[in-house]
């Protein structure tokens, strides 16, 4: 287990990215928000399937198939684990959690939620937290609420509970907003739907890997995050959800391993959470998360909670410090992400600047305009760190900003 007394240039080395130079300078990646790196050790889970394995999952009795199939449900019970659900039959494997959020509207919303029913949302939302939902109640005609933030970037609680009425059919909220930082109180607002009997949704892709998630302790019904913000492979992801929901919800896509049997006259499904995975799903990319998951159980969250508190704080200090130069978002319990802007400077020029100085940022509205124009705001530059970050990295991002104060000068 990591130790906040361990190198850090020993978990350094566990990231390959971190090797490269980048315009002639060692490489500072401060787009974790947007994807982290990979360790070695998952891109070898990853390679190994590829190269020993490389069968299909489920379907077949040869060594390669059954093989492929153990390495693939035991990655499922690993996320089982991670996330402390109640039995492995809740995880259903996804694209990510854009197709996670869509699977629960386009299924249980569908299903469930009427004309003249609402949608409580907040205004950090990424636009996934958004869009899928804008289309259920265009389709269903429904109705979208949204609960304000203070300039902050906290949720106002009042407004939050006055909103949730007897028509609030479905909360959806993002745990860690991927702009602000900002850690929801989701706990609280799940126990306040459940006094009303209304399910909750956690967007919990900037959570996952950052801190400890139980989802039982959270007593959410749904939960979606993406294995390629917790240090594992693109284009996978996991949709939680309590069993009784998943076994009330149909399909929403038909094909392969989601069926018991199929005739021309009708088709029985398939058990959960198998009825929500049709087709050959990204075998590799299930092993890959599963590698994270252990990768991350092996450095211990107390210790990754606890240096990236110690990042966050320093971070916010040494961005303060900087005249002409705003933070976005400061509330009291954030992870470290800060989205900033600077006087007379456009967001994408600041990113192209420091990026001469092998600095890695995003910038733009970071799918989420809505809250963007909250602010008044076009866009912002965003740093965000993760466990492989240093105080030094800061400092090198602190004088690639001044350079940037000194061309617009």
């Amino acid at each position: 287990m990591l130790t906040m007394e361990t190198n850090i240039s020993k978990i350094r080395q566990d990231f390959p990215a971190l090797k490269r130079l980048v315009r002639g300078r060692d490489l500072v990646y401060l787009d974790n928000a947007a994807t982290t790196l990979k360790p070695q050790s998952v891109i070898d889970a990853i390679t190994h399937y590829y190269t020993d394995l490389s069968s299909n999952v489920h379907r077949g009795v040869h060594f390669l198939s059954e093989e492929s199939t153990a390495r693939f449900e035991e990655a499922r019970e690993k996320v089982s684990q991670f996330i402390s659900a109640r039995q492995s039959a809740e995880i259903v494997f996804t694209r990510g959690t854009t197709d996670a959020i869509n699977l629960v509207s386009q299924s249980y919303g569908k299903t469930f939620i009427k004309s003249g029913d609402e949608i409580l949302i907040t205004e950090m939302e990424h636009h996934s937290n958004i869009v899928s939902w804008q289309i259920l109640c265009k389709e269903k005609g429904c109705v979208l609420k949204v609960a304000p933030i203070t300039d902050e970037g906290e949720l106002v609680m009042d407004e939050f509970e006055k909103l949730i009425g007897p028509k609030t059919k479905m909360i959806a909220l993002v745990y860690v907003s991927n702009v602000l930082g900002t850690i929801n109180p989701v706990k609280d607002i799940i126990r306040l739907a459940h006094e009303r009997n209304i399910p909750v949704l956690i967007d919990g892709a900037q959570a996952v890997g950052q801190f400890p998630v139980d989802v039982v302790d959270l007593d959410c019904d749904f939960f979606a995050f993406s294995a390629h913000k917790m240090f594992g492979p693109t284009g996978v992801g996991v949709l939680y959800a309590k069993a009784e929901y998943l076994n009330l919800m149909p399909p929403i896509q038909g094909g392969g391993d989601m069926i018991l049997s199929v005739s021309f006259d009708k088709t029985t499904y398939n058990t959960i959470p198998y009825k929500f995975e049709a087709g050959t799903p990204n075998i590799a990319g299930v092993i890959g998360l599963g590698a994270a998951v252990e990768y991350i159980n092996q450095l211990g969250f107390e210790s990754i909670v606890q240096h990236e508190k110690d990042i966050s704080a320093y971070l916010t200090q040494s961005l303060g410090e900087v005249e002409g130069l705003k933070i976005i978002g400061r509330a009291k319990n954030k992870v470290p992400i800060a989205s900033f802007v600077l006087d007379h400077v456009h967001p994408h020029d600041i990113g192209t600047i420091i990026d001469e100085e092998g600095v890695a940022v995003r910038t733009g509205h970071h799918c989420a305009q809505p809250l963007m124009s909250r602010y008044g705001l076009p866009a912002t530059a965003r740093a965000s760190f993760s466990l492989y970050n240093t105080k030094e990295e800061v400092d090198i991002l602190i004088k690639a900003i001044e350079k940037v104060k000194a061309v617009f000068k």
